[in-house]
């Protein structure tokens, strides 16, 4: 298979921060009072999922020159995004084991991406 261009990389990024965003609003929704309903509903919420959405349509113009088996695990550096943005926004914790699972999985992606 030939390599994708540069253009359905940068449609991959473009959906994984696009995922990631969506995530962190999500997480911002959960913030506040009120049940599972007013959480539903709140605009942080509602933009999250809308993200989500418009990365699952990134991802599907990126699958079209980049291989599922590479562009999926690609994905997975934004756990390493994310575990960062959760301690440093969200005052998460971020021990040893978490450190240790975010440079594998940076490892991980590397050498797939490069494959």
């Amino acid at each position: 298979m030939t390599p994708a261009p540069t253009l359905h990389w940068l449609v991959l990024a473009a959906a994984i921060a696009t995922s990631l965003g969506g995530q962190v609003l999500l997480k911002a929704g959960t913030l506040g009072g009120g049940g599972f309903l007013a959480q539903l509903f709140r605009w942080q919420t509602v933009i999250g999922l809308g993200c989500y959405g418009g990365a699952a349509l990134l991802y599907i113009v990126a699958l079209r020159k980049i291989p599922m088996s590479v562009a999926l695990p690609c994905t997975a550096a934004s756990y390493v995004v994310i575990a960062l943005v959760g301690h440093f926004v969200f005052g998460e914790s971020l021990g040893g084991q978490k450190v240790a699972a975010i440079g594998l999985i940076s490892l991980g992606v590397a050498l797939l991406a490069t494959a």
